[in-house]
C-alpha cells in the first residue's frame, strides 16, 4: 500500500495555515448548509484531510469524536455527490455512498449531521440500525431514491440478505470507528459489506480510527486505494478545558459520593459512565429510588427508550444520564457540565473518549473519578497516554457536607 503521509503530529497542527471552508470551491447548496451551522474555518483534521478527499482520494484518519471528522467524511460525500449527478434512471434500494458505524447513537448522531450539513442539497440519508422496526427502515428505503445509507453492520446485512438492498453502484464507502468496529467483533460483517461493493480502485474509501493498530492497518490496506493517512492526537486540546478530578475512596461509598456530586448546584448536565451493563442498571435503579429523574443507556435497552433518553437529555429535560461506554459513544451534547466516572475504565482510551463529552465547543467542564481499591491501578496507563499526571485527593468536606 502506497500511503501519502499528511498527517500532524499534536505539536505540529497548530502550525497548520487557517482553512476557511469557502475557499474549497464546495457545491453553493452545500455551502448553504455549512454557513447555517455557523462554519467558517476548517479543524485540523479537515484542513488536512478535505483538500484531497475532495479530489477523490482514498483517506486514513487517526481521529476521535469532537476533532470533526464526522463533518470532514460527510462534505466529502455531499460534494461528490452533487458535483458527479447520476445521468438516466435510479433505482430504489440502490444508495450511493454507505456509512458503516458500530452503534446506533453514532449511526444516529452521524445521520442527523447529514441531515443538517445537506438539508439544501436535495439529498437524502436513511438510517439503517439494529434494535428498531426493521418494516419500518424498509418503508423509508423505498420511498425515494436513497443517496446516503448510514447504518450498523449486522442491521445493513440483514438488508442485504433478504435482497432489500444492493451495494453494487456505491461510489463512496466510509468506516467509522474502525477500532470500535473490531473490539465489538463486527470485522467480519464489514468484510461481507465491503465484498458487496465495487472494487477499491473504483469506490472512494474513508476509514477513520481513534488508534492505529496492526489489526486496523492491516484492514485499511485490504479496503483503501493509494489512500492518504491523516493522524491527529486531540488528548491534550480534547482536555485543555476540562478540570479532571480523580476521588480516592472505597468503592461501597461511591454510590453516596455520586448523589452528593449531583444534588452541587453545579452540576446542571452530568454523564455518568460505568464499565458493566449490571452496574449502570444498579446506578440508574437506585438514583431512581432516590427521586433522582436519570435517564440509561446500555446495549440491554431497547433502541425506541434509548433514542427518547437521549433526546430528553440533548433538550435538557434530563439532568443525568448513566451510560456505558458503547451506548456513550453516540453522546454529541454541548453543554454537559459534569462526566463522572463511576469507576476507570479498562481501556485508557476510553478515559479520553469519555472526558470528551464534557468542555465542547469551548466551554468548560468537569470530569470526576472514582478510583477505588478495585481499579486504582488503572490510573499510570490513563496518565501515559494522556502525557500527565492526574492529581488524587479524597473526597472534599464541601461536597461529604450535609
Amino acid at each position: 500500500m502506497s500511503e501519502q503521509a499528511v498527517g500532524a503530529t499534536e505539536n505540529s497542527v497548530a502550525h497548520l495555515p487557517d482553512i476557511s471552508f469557502g475557499s474549497l470551491g464546495l457545491a453553493p447548496s452545500l455551502m448553504r448548509g455549512i454557513e447555517d451551522l455557523g462554519f467558517e474555518k476548517c479543524s485540523p483534521i479537515q484542513a488536512q484531510i478535505l483538500p484531497h478527499t475532495l479530489e477523490g482520494h482514498d483517506a486514513i484518519g487517526k481521529a476521535q469524536t469532537g476533532t470533526g471528522k464526522t463533518a470532514a467524511f460527510l462534505i466529502t460525500l455531499f460534494n461528490d455527490l452533487l458535483n458527479n449527478p447520476i445521468e438516466g434512471e435510479r433505482y430504489l434500494a440502490e444508495p450511493r455512498a454507505v456509512i458503516l458505524a458500530p452503534t446506533r447513537e453514532l449511526v444516529m448522531q452521524i445521520a442527523d449531521d447529514a441531515r443538517q450539513l445537506g438539508k439544501y442539497t436535495g439529498l437524502s440519508t436513511v438510517t439503517l440500525i439494529g434494535g428498531a422496526d426493521y418494516a419500518k427502515q424498509l418503508v423509508n428505503v423505498n420511498d425515494r431514491v436513497t443517496d446516503i445509507v448510514v447504518a450498523t453492520p449486522g442491521r445493513l446485512i440483514d438488508f442485504i440478505q433478504r435482497g432489500d438492498m444492493y451495494l453494487d453502484r456505491v461510489e463512496s464507502l466510509v468506516l467509522d470507528e474502525a477500532d470500535r468496529m473490531l473490539d465489538m467483533g463486527f470485522i467480519p460483517q464489514v468484510k461481507r459489506i465491503v465484498r458487496s461493493t465495487p472494487r477499491k480502485e473504483d469506490r472512494q474509501t474513508l476509514l477513520f480510527s481513534a488508534t492505529f493498530s496492526q489489526d486496523i492497518m492491516n484492514l485499511a490496506q485490504q479496503w483503501t486505494f493509494d489512500p492518504i493517512t491523516v493522524e491527529i492526537e486531540p488528548e491534550r486540546v480534547a482536555t485543555e478545558n476540562v478540570d479532571q478530578r480523580v476521588y480516592l475512596l472505597e468503592s461501597r461509598d461511591r454510590l453516596n459520593v455520586l448523589k452528593r456530586i449531583l444534588a452541587t448546584p453545579e452540576a446542571t448536565s452530568v454523564i455518568v459512565f460505568a464499565n458493566r451493563r449490571d452496574v449502570v442498571r444498579k446506578v440508574h435503579e437506585r438514583l431512581q429510588k432516590q427521586g433522582l429523574d436519570c435517564g440509561i443507556l446500555s446495549g440491554e435497552i431497547a433502541q425506541v427508550k434509548r433514542t427518547k433518553t437521549l433526546e430528553r437529555f440533548k433538550s435538557g429535560k434530563l439532568r443525568v444520564l448513566i451510560a456505558t461506554d458503547v451506548a456513550g459513544r453516540g453522546i454529541h451534547v454541548d453543554g454537559v457540565s459534569h462526566v463522572v466516572n463511576y469507576d476507570l475504565p479498562e481501556d485508557p482510551e476510553d478515559y479520553v473518549h469519555r472526558i470528551g463529552r464534557t468542555g465542547r465547543a469551548g466551554e468548560k467542564g468537569v470530569s470526576i473519578s472514582f478510583a477505588s481499591e478495585d481499579d486504582a491501578f488503572l490510573l499510570p496507563e490513563i496518565e501515559a497516554l494522556l502525557g500527565e499526571s492526574l492529581k488524587c485527593t479524597q473526597v472534599p468536606e464541601e461536597i461529604l457536607a450535609d
